[in-house]
């Protein structure tokens, strides 16, 4: 058997170590490819997750803080409401519902406020008191009762008269140049309030 000479011997020594390094190099190059694709996957599900939740706040759902006191007692001043796009694409708005829409004297000011007129209704304010086509307007909702002397309203097709349900201290349908909120101004119902807790709405209606 022939016996390996020491020229032989540094050669493959050489040569293993040149594998050797070939390999480190590969392993290398493998750690930084799995965490740039760890990076790279991360990346995809944070910008996965900002398109849906655009895509939920600009087609399903609108969320808003409320900031003046106009709806007290049933909405208080800093709670945050969530409304439903969706909901009047199948149903027509009622009286008593909630509603958040974009406000008619400035289309890009939202407002939430509570639906008393419907389209054809004739509405009177006097003596405390919400009148509803010649009669007196039930609103529990109502810690007190309404001052001053307003209307009569008539009510047109295809529109809504809005107030607060902080009667006093409100801008609404009462004090808007454009009287009355389109149907195509409403933005969604109002269905949940939360800051403290989470409470949905339980709406009168008349």
């Amino acid at each position: 058997m022939a016996e390996i000479t020491q020229a032989e011997k540094e050669i493959q020594e050489k040569l293993n170590n040149e594998k050797k390094l070939r390999e480190e190099k590969a392993a290398k190059r493998g750690e930084k490819t799995s965490v740039a694709k760890e990076i790279f996957d991360w990346i995809l599900v944070i910008i996965l997750a900002i398109v849906i939740s655009f895509a939920i706040n600009t087609l399903v759902i609108v969320n808003a803080t409320v900031p003046t006191s106009s709806m007290e007692s049933t909405i208080m001043a800093g709670d945050r409401v969530i409304g439903s796009r969706l909901y009047y694409l199948r149903n027509e708005p009622q009286r008593g519902d909630i509603i958040m829409f974009d406000y008619p004297d400035d289309p890009d000011i939202l407002y939430i406020k509570r639906i008393i007129g419907v389209p054809g209704d004739h509405i009177e304010i006097h003596d405390g008191t919400v009148f509803l086509n010649g009669e007196a307007l039930s609103e529990p909702y109502l810690t007190t009762s309404t001052d001053g002397i307003w209307g009569p309203y008539d009510v047109p097709e295809g529109h809504y008269f809005m107030l607060g349900d902080n009667r006093n201290d409100s801008a609404d349908s009462r004090y808007w140049k454009n009287t009355y909120l389109s149907r195509e101004g409403i933005v969604g119902k109002a269905v949940f309030k939360y800051w403290k807790g989470f409470e949905r709405f339980n709406q009168e209606k008349k």
